[in-house]
C-alpha cells in the first residue's frame, strides 16, 4: 500500500522478522487462494503478512484485473536517512511552498542506482535474496561518506556524487543488475552516468535563484546513514495523475465509485475530456475498481504515494551491515522531524527575502467567479423562475432573491448568468479570508459578465472596501468566446445598469479592448494574444503597492498568469483539460520581485473553498409516498 514519506527511511527494530515469502504463499494457498492470485497479494503489499496479503485480496475482490498477469516495476534506490534527510525535508517544503511543486517532490530524496523493471511475481522473493546477497558482499566497501556537490541549471537542481563514491555505487548497481537479470529472469539497466541526489527538476526558470538560496543550506556532510531500497509501482498508471480522497464519496449511480479518505486514484488526463464539468474518471489503487467521482473530493498526490517498499538493507558507519524490516518503527511516524540548524537558516532565508520585498512587493490575485445559477440548474434555469407573465420569482432558495434591472429583455441573463445564493456566500467568504489575511486590494478588474461583477462585489464586501474600491469593468478579461454555447457575444448589463443596481462601478474607466471587438468563436491564438495584452496594460496601470484582484473565468487563471511570469501559452487540448478542473473560485497569486523585474507565482493568501453537492429535495416524493 501507500509508504508515507515520513516512515520512509525510519530506524526500526530488527528483533522480529517477517516470515519468509514462501511461507507466507503456503499459508494463503492453505486458506484457498489461487497460486497466481495469492503471489499478486503479496507482492502488492511488499510480501510482508498474510494479514496484509489478504486484507489486499479482501478489498480487490471486484478488481476486473485480478487475474491478469500484469508483473509490476521494480527500482533500486539508495535513500539518505538521519541529519541529512531532515535537511533534504526542509528543501522540500520550503521550495513547494515559495516555488511551487516540481517533478522532483513527486519522489522522496534517493540516488537511483537501477532504472525501473519488471519482474514476475513468482520471482520476486529471488530479487530479496540477491539483494540481501550484494549488500552483504559490498559492506566493507560501502564508503562511510558520500560527496555531494551541489549542481544547478535552468531545469535542474541537485547534489552530484563524487567519481571515487561513484564508483562503488555503481560496482554495486551492476552487481545487482547481473544478477537479477541471471537468477530472476529481469532486465536490469543499471545507473552508469552521473549519479545524483535530485533536489528540484522541470521548475520554473525563473524560481532557479530561489531554489539555490535554499539549496546553500543544506548541508551534505549532514550525519546520514544510506539505506539499499527495493521498491514497485503498478506498471499501468505510470503516465497517470494520482490523486487523494480528501473525503468519503458513497456512489449515486452504477457508474460511480466508491472513495474514503485517504484513498488514492489514478486518472488518466486524456480521458478527461468527455467527462461532466467537476467530475473525473478514476481507478482506485485501494479497490481496482474504476468509475467516476466528483473531482473537488481530492487533491493532487506525490506518484511514489501508491509505491511498495519490499526491501531495505541500511549500510551503518564503522563498516557494519544490518539488515533492516519495515514492520516495527522504533520512532512516531507521524512525528515531524527538523533539523534546528536547517529550520533557523531557512527562516533566515525567508525573513530576509520578505524584509527585501515586502516595502515593493505588488501582487495579481486572479480569481474564478463564483458558483453561477445555471451551474446548479442547468441551462434552462431562468424557465423555471418565469411566471406567465414574465415575472421572476424564486423557485429556490439557491435561485438569487432577484434580479437586477436592465432595461432590455430580462431573457438576456440566460446567456449572461447571475451567481446563485451560495456562489455570493462563497464570494463574501472569500472576502472575508483576504480581509483575516490583511490582504491590501488596491485595485479590482472584472470581466463583464455579471458573475464576475457580483463576485468582485461581494468580495470587496468580505474585505470592507465595497464603499472605497470601485470595480473597473475590463471587456479583454472575458473568456474565450469560442466557448459561448449561444455562438454570440452575450448581452451584457451597461454600467449605467450596473450603477443603478448598486456595484460600485468606476465608470470613468475605459477598457483596454472595446467590447466591440470581441468577437464570437474566436481562435485560441487569439484569445492568448488578447489575454496577454490585457493583462500587461493592466498591471502597467496600476504601479503602486497592493494587490491587484481579477475576477474573470476558469480560463482567465493560466492565461493571465502565465505571460504575467514570463511562461508561454499550454497547448489548447491542454489548457482545455486545465480549465475544465479549476472550481468556483479557484485562484492564482503572483508576486512581483521589482529588484529582479519579474513576477513569481506564490501560494494564494488564503486557502481553497471546498463544498459537496446538496440534491434538491421533494418532502411529498420522499416521506410520504410508498
Amino acid at each position: 500500500m501507500a509508504v508515507a514519506e515520513t516512515q520512509l527511511y525510519a530506524k526500526v527494530s530488527n528483533k522480529h522478522r517477517s516470515k519468509s515469502p514462501s511461507v507466507l504463499l503456503e499459508s494463503l494457498l492453505a486458506k484457498g487462494f489461487p497460486a497466481h492470485i495469492a503471489q499478486k497479494a503479496l507482492v502488492a503489499t511488499g510480501q510482508k503478512s498474510v494479514e496484509d496479503a489478504a486484507k489486499w485480496l479482501h478489498s480487490h475482490c471486484n478488481d476486473p484485473s485480478l487475474d491478469d498477469p500484469i508483473p509490476q516495476e521494480y527500482a533500486l534506490y539508495l535513500c539518505p536517512t538521519g541529519h541529512l534527510y531532515n535537511c533534504l525535508q526542509e528543501f522540500w517544503k520550503e521550495s513547494k511552498r515559495q516555488c511551487g511543486k516540481n517533478r522532483a517532490h513527486e519522489i522522496f530524496p534517493h540516488i537511483t542506482l537501477c532504472d525501473f523493471f519488471t519482474c514476475e511475481d513468482q520471482k520476486v522473493e529471488l530479487l530479496y535474496d540477491i539483494l540481501k546477497r550484494i549488500c552483504n558482499s559490498f559492506a566493507q566497501r560501502f564508503p562511510p561518506t558520500i560527496s555531494l556537490s551541489l549542481h544547478s541549471s535552468t531545469s535542474y537542481l541537485g547534489f552530484f556524487v563524487g567519481d571515487s563514491d561513484a564508483n562503488v555505487l555503481k560496482e554495486f548497481a551492476v552487481a545487482f543488475s547481473s544478477e537479477a537479470s541471471a537468477l530472476a529472469d529481469c532486465h536490469v539497466k543499471p545507473c552508469l552516468k552521473q549519479l545524483h541526489l535530485t533536489l528540484a527538476h522541470k521548475f520554473c526558470p525563473h524560481h532557479q535563484k530561489t531554489l539555490e538560496q535554499l539549496a546553500k543550506y543544506i548541508n551534505p556532510e549532514e550525519t546520514c546513514h544510506w539505506v539499499a531500497a527495493l521498491y514497485s509501482r503498478d506498471m499501468r498508471f505510470v503516465h497517470y495523475q494520482t490523486l487523494r480522497a480528501l473525503f468519503q464519496y458513497k456512489p449515486q449511480n452504477i457508474d460511480e465509485l466508491m472513495i474514503n479518505a485517504g484513498d488514492f486514484i489514478y486518472v488518466n488526463p486524456t480521458q478527461q475530456s468527455e467527462v461532466s464539468e467537476g467530475w473525473v474518471i478514476g481507478t482506485s489503487h485501494q479497490t481496482g475498481c474504476r468509475g467516476f467521482l466528483p473531482e473537488n473530493y481530492t487533491e493532487r498526490a506525490n506518484e511514489s504515494d501508491t509505491w511498495v517498499k519490499h526491501r531495505e538493507y541500511a549500510f551503518v558507519p564503522a563498516s557494519k551491515f544490518s539488515t533492516q524490516s519495515t514492520n516495527e518503527p522504533n520512532v512516531k511516524l507521524n512525528e515531524e522531524f527538523r533539523n534546528p540548524v536547517m529550520s533557523r537558516s531557512v527562516t533566515d532565508v525567508l525573513s530576509l527575502q520578505l524584509s527585501q520585498n515586502t516595502s515593493l512587493r505588488r501582487g495579481v490575485l486572479v480569481m474564478r467567479h463564483g458558483e453561477r445559477v445555471d451551474q446548479v440548474f442547468g441551462k434552462s434555469w431562468l424557465q423555471q423562475c418565469l411566471t406567465a407573465n414574465g415575472k421572476y420569482y424564486r423557485a429556490d432558495l439557491n435561485f438569487p432573491s432577484s434580479l437586477p434591472k436592465r432595461k432590455d429583455s430580462v431573457k438576456h441573463f440566460e446567456h449572461d448568468p447571475p451567481l446563485s445564493s451560495c456562489g455570493v456566500f462563497q464570494s463574501r467568504l472569500i472576502g472575508e479570508a483576504l480581509l483575516d489575511q490583511e490582504v491590501t486590494v488596491s485595485y479590482v478588474y472584472s470581466s463583464p459578465a455579471l458573475r464576475c461583477i457580483q463576485t468582485a462585489q461581494h468580495v470587496l464586501q468580505g474585505l470592507k472596501l465595497d464603499q472605497k474600491v470601485k470595480i473597473r469593468v475590463e471587456p479583454g478579461l472575458f473568456e474565450w468566446t469560442k466557448w459561448e454555447a449561444s455562438k454570440a457575444i452575450p448581452n451584457f448589463m451597461t454600467l449605467t445598469e450596473l450603477t443603478e443596481a448598486s456595484y460600485n462601478i468606476d465608470t470613468s474607466y475605459r477598457g483596454n479592448i472595446p467590447l466591440s471587438s470581441l468577437v464570437p468563436s474566436e481562435s485560441y491564438e487569439e484569445y492568448v494574444s488578447r489575454s496577454s495584452a490585457v493583462i500587461k496594460e493592466i498591471v502597467t496601470a496600476c504601479p503602486s503597492k497592493g494587490v491587484i484582484l481579477i475576477v474573470g473565468h476558469g480560463s482567465s487563471l493560466a492565461s493571465f498568469t502565465r505571460p504575467l511570469i514570463g511562461l508561454p501559452a499550454r497547448d489548447s487540448n491542454d489548457f482545455a483539460q486545465v480549465v475544465r478542473k479549476i472550481p468556483s473560485l479557484g485562484m492564482c497569486f503572483c508576486e512581483e520581485l521589482k529588484e529582479e523585474k519579474k513576477w513569481l507565482m506564490v501560494n494564494p493568501p488564503v486557502k481553497t473553498l471546498t463544498h459537496g453537492a446538496n440534491a434538491a429535495f421533494n418532502w411529498r416524493n420522499s416521506i410520504m409516498e410508498d
